[in-house]
């Protein structure tokens, strides 16, 4: 049977591709990324990186193909078919760039000339292509190189069963076929895959996106890694970029080509090095061939990235458009060492297409049906690309043993050795996994839930949760328990929790919780159970606050239409004070005592708040403007648009407690956004406001409470989010609040400009952060700062100076930075 398979699969192939052939250099080394066309069209094919190509044509006859490659002189073959398949093998020359004397000695620099034609003419160039559908293809691979056995302490695997006995190989493969639309103004994008393949998965989908691979050089800047990336041809590029003529040569139509070398003003800058190629005339992109490493786009564990497009002269609107692209990858952190490609393909461009106005909407990438379902026939007729040796033996491997690695006879196999107990997990729990019937079940471990606070003294919780997944589209139930014990306090209390999710696609989940716990007053828990267990024993510092409650709760969210995703919970809850019950203390401090864990009043160690019962409902919703999607087979997967904020706007009422001074109902709202500045890095901000209906003496717990900071340490998530150094409940209200929180990030716009400084690769932060609240004067804060602290790849830190102020009284601090 095996046999039988191999055969087929060659007899398609050769059925398929009908020309085909191999192209070399001189020396014989295959070139991979060659474009081929027939003359006077922009559709063909390219080569794999075993300089392998196919080209399907309708019909027998005399054809001129034309073969182009940056660095190599473009050639054409006149071939007459008679037969299928015809081979047709083909050696390329370097390209002979040469230097015009007369440009040599020019006063002024040419390759500046030329960048500043390039430039004024973007729009002129763009505006031959502003509309168009095309085909595309394109096609992932990633590639391992002694892949670590283990990760710590926890068992990796073989990462699909492509791993050789050295732990290297490729770990993924995938291809798409897809058709897209393009408009320059207003500028939308919209891709339709077609077929989807990936190397030893029956659902096939993969992550090759066209959008996210549509590097457009005429653009001021594009998106690279998160980041923007400043183009050599941009606006504002003279401030980034010096420019050198290499050189000029002769395409196959005998049109000028001005090779240019791209020279980084400042090393760390996010703009590449490398080449890029000017049609002398037309101004416009023939190619380009550039660089950039992960430092300059702030992904340290990426070595470099390379880009190379080839540009082909369409004669119908007279405009170079891109017609392949390739990236190519290194990267590396924690023993993990992998490269990669992705490669795509442009053909079949339509430039008169006429789009209405339901062409484009939020939906920017969508399937087809059975889009993963494509078998080998159909991909060996559709695929514009061969697949190279590596890639054909990984498909055959994958494929041959996917389905075995579904059954359940593996899936036990391997749950047996995963289900083993080891001594890692007497840290990070245990996990038992049944991957067939998909469910497990964990058990939590006491050490790592080990804490402490000056109410229960030393605690900790053992725990079990459930999972079950009904189908691949992250359909799930999931319930579990948790039993708290605190040593000093001599108590146990329990909570129990069932969450379900019924779609994918609006996300529906359901909520139910119940049992007795301790929360802080602060539901946003501002200080986390570590730090305050380390401030508490270290320092003698117990900045955790919390009483008793005993609930049970309901909560509900759902996307309601794209961009709104509504939330809800009712809950009853019977609250009761807790007094600390221990001063233990590992290394006391001098002129430093425990506080009571009465927030209000940090001396009272007798009193604190009457127990009560209350009903709490909430309703909120979180809105967010101009939000696109992407539509997988599997689910509905958003993407939040920088262009606009993300607004939420709620509402709580507080009733049923027997007391209608202690019943209140607020209203509050929170904008937040990340304005990308291209080179000039990035500001973030978030406002928070809220008005209660009324002034009441309600519960301290029911207050507005604001995320302060005691400690001398912060974390990435907290930036925005909370203040500096504002005492965790000193300006707890519950009148009417707002707060305004803004940090700039250079991201290296100002200090990569400094010499010595810029070979740091640090980036300066400022920030400002205001506290409004009723009857009280303004509490202010402002930091400058530095980021992207490291060495190396290693650049997890940051380190700020803030400084506060309310009611004319000062307080300077210094803040350390963690970030993964």
């Amino acid at each position: 049977m095996k046999n039988i398979t191999v055969l087929f699969l060659v007899y398609s192939s050769c059925v398929f591709c009908q020309l085909k052939g191999k192209v070399t250099d001189v020396k014989n080394h295959p070139l991979s990324f060659v474009s081929i066309y027939l003359e006077n069209s922009i559709t063909g094919t390219t080569t794999n990186t075993s300089g392998d190509y196919e080209l399907t044509l309708s019909k027998k006859g005399t054809y001129t193909l034309v073969f182009q490659m940056l660095g190599y002189k473009t050639i054409k073959k006149t071939v007459e078919i008679n037969s299928f398949p015809y081979i047709l093998n083909v050696v390329l020359n370097e390209q002979e760039v040469v230097l015009n004397e007369v440009l040599v000695s020019s006063k002024e620099n040419t390759a500046n000339k030329i960048i500043r034609k390039a430039i004024a003419n973007k729009d002129k160039n763009t505006d031959k292509f502003a509309a168009y559908t095309a085909d595309f293809y394109s096609r992932g691979l990633f590639r391992v190189k002694n892949f670590p056995e283990k990760f710590l302490g926890k068992d990796v695997g073989d990462v699909g069963g492509g791993l050789d006995s050295t732990r290297s190989g490729v770990v993924y493969l995938s291809e798409t076929v897809s058709k897209i639309a393009f408009q320059k103004k207003p500028h939308h994008f919209k891709e339709h895959i077609i077929a989807s393949k990936v190397s030893g998965k029956d659902n096939g989908i993969s992550f090759n996106q066209a959008e996210s691979v549509n590097f457009n050089f005429y653009q001021n800047s594009f998106t690279l890694a998160n980041v923007k990336v400043i183009s050599p041809i941009a606006n504002g590029a003279f401030g980034y970029y010096n420019y050198k003529l290499a050189g000029v040569f002769y395409d196959k139509n005998q049109r000028l080509i001005n090779k240019i070398q791209l020279l980084p003003k400042r090393k760390n800058d996010r703009v590449f090095s490398g080449f890029i190629y000017i049609v002398e005339g037309d101004w416009a992109v023939y190619g380009a061939d550039v660089i950039i490493t992960g430092a300059q786009i702030s992904t340290p564990m990426v070595d470099s990235l390379h880009i190379k497009q080839n540009y082909n002269f369409s004669i119908k609107n007279k405009a170079w458009v891109p017609i392949t692209q390739t990236i190519d990858f290194k990267a590396g952190m924690f023993g993990f060492n992998f490269n990669g490609r992705f490669s795509a393909v442009y053909s079949n461009y339509n430039f008169n297409t006429k789009f209405t106005k339901n062409t484009f909407n939020r939906e920017i990438l969508s399937f087809a049906k059975n889009a993963t379902k494509k078998d080998t026939a159909y991909w060996n007729k559709i695929r514009p690309v061969a697949l190279t040796a590596e890639e054909l033996s990984d498909y055959k491997l994958k494929d041959s043993i996917k389905t075995f690695r579904e059954s359940k006879k593996y899936l036990d196999s391997i749950d047996v050795k995963n289900n083993k107990f080891k001594p890692f997990d007497i840290l990070s729990g245990y996990t038992y996994k049944d991957s067939y019937n998909k469910w497990s079940i964990k058990f939590l471990s006491p050490i790592e839930k080990l804490n402490f606070n000056t109410v229960q003294g030393w605690n900790s919780s053992v725990g079990i949760k459930y999972l079950k997944s009904f189908n691949k589209k992250e359909n799930h139930i999931a319930f579990g328990a948790d039993i708290n014990y605190g040593f000093s306090e001599k108590k146990v209390r329990s909570t129990a929790y069932f969450n379900y999710q019924w779609n994918n696609i609006t996300k529906p989940f359901l909520t139910i919780s119940g049992g007795v716990a301790t929360p802080q007053f602060n539901s946003k828990k501002p200080i986390s159970k570590f730090w305050n267990t380390i401030s508490s024993i270290a320092f003698e510092r117990n900045y955790l606050k919390i009483y008793e409650k005993t609930f049970v709760k309901a909560s509900f969210s759902e996307e309601v239409t794209n961009g709104i995703q509504m939330f809800s919970s009712l809950e009853f809850a019977n609250r009761k004070p807790l007094y600390n019950t221990t001063d233990y203390v590992m290394f006391p401090q001098a002129n430093v005592d425990y506080t009571s864990n009465n927030p209000q009043e940090p001396n009272n160690f007798t009193s604190a708040f009457t127990p009560h019962h209350m009903w709490i409902f909430s309703l909120g919703a979180n809105i967010n403007f101009g939000q696109k999607y992407l539509s997988y087979p599997d689910g509905k997967y958003n993407l939040i648009n920088r262009k606009y904020p993300s607004l939420y706007i709620g509402y709580k009422k507080n009733f049923g407690s027997g007391n209608t001074q202690w019943n209140s109902d607020v209203v509050f709202s929170q904008l937040y956004q990340q304005v990308s500045l291209g080179n000039w890095g990035e500001f973030t901000y978030k406002t928070k406001a809220g008005l209660f209906f009324e002034k009441k003496d309600i519960p301290f717990i029911d207050y507005a409470h604001f995320n302060g900071n005691r400690l001398l340490v912060t974390s990435k998530n907290n930036y925005v989010n909370s203040f500096y150094m504002l005492p965790y409940y000193k300006l707890s209200s519950n009148d009417k609040f707002s707060e305004l929180h803004g940090e700039y990030n250079f991201k290296g716009a100002l200090l990569s400009k400094m010499p010595l400084l810029n070979r740091l690769n640090f980036y300066l932060v400022a920030s400002a952060k205001g506290l409004f609240t009723a009857k009280n004067k303004p509490y202010t804060e402002f930091a400058i700062g530095l980021d992207n602290i490291g060495i190396g790849k290693w650049r997890f830190l940051r380190l700020d100076f803030a400084r506060s102020c309310f009611n004319a009284r000062y307080e300077n601090r210094i803040l350390f930075g963690v970030k993964f």
